[in-house]
């Protein structure tokens, strides 16, 4: 059960938004840094990508972000970046209750053996 494509999936996902989110904090605590450019996580793709395959796993990639830049070259956008946020945490959300779906499920058959 803790190696199906789905756990293994979902475990990704978890640590694809938990960076995410590491990311998101850094790019708001650098918003004055000049020159600072902000990160992006990626592998929702390659997660989807590992899913058809039958593995689930994935390993997130952080890349620089080439949106435009201010007069400092910092490109941090603190309302992309507060958006951006909201949608990782409702995502986090989403695959922690699904997590714990799967193990509510391994405890009701537990009870019944």
């Amino acid at each position: 059960m803790f190696d199906s494509v789905a756990a293994v999936a979902l475990n990704s996902a978890l640590d694809g938004l938990a960076l995410r989110q590491r990311v998101i904090a850094n790019n708001v605590a650098n918003i004055q840094t000049p020159g600072f450019l902000a990160g992006r996580v990626a592998f929702e793709d390659s997660l989807a990508s590992a899913v058809a395959d039958g593995s689930g796993a994935v390993t997130p990639t952080v890349a620089r972000s080439l949106e435009p830049t201010r007069m400092d070259g910092n490109n941090v956008n603190l309302d992309a970046e507060t958006l951006l946020n909201v949608d990782t945490n409702l995502r986090y959300q989403l695959a922690t209750q699904a997590i714990d779906g799967k193990f509510s499920s391994l405890r009701i058959a537990m009870r019944t053996a």
